[in-house]
């Protein structure tokens, strides 16, 4: 289990590193990366989804 929770963290590493390169583009352009956007909005979707699939799978094994 405890590759599934790197793995949950690795979500929010990468919505950061979209973020920056969102914020950073549009500082040097003026111009908004929205693929990089919907990225990073997925990958913290994705941590929120993973955290709780984590718990209730975890909660499952202990109850048995």
């Amino acid at each position: 289990m405890k590759y599934s929770k790197i793995f949950q963290y690795a979500y929010l590493v990468f919505a950061a590193l979209f973020i920056y390169d969102v914020v950073s583009t549009y500082n040097k352009t003026g111009v908004i990366n929205y693929p990089y956007l919907l990225l990073a909005a997925l990958a913290i979707f994705m941590y929120f989804f993973r955290q709780k699939f984590r718990k209730k799978y975890d909660n499952r094994d202990k109850s048995n």
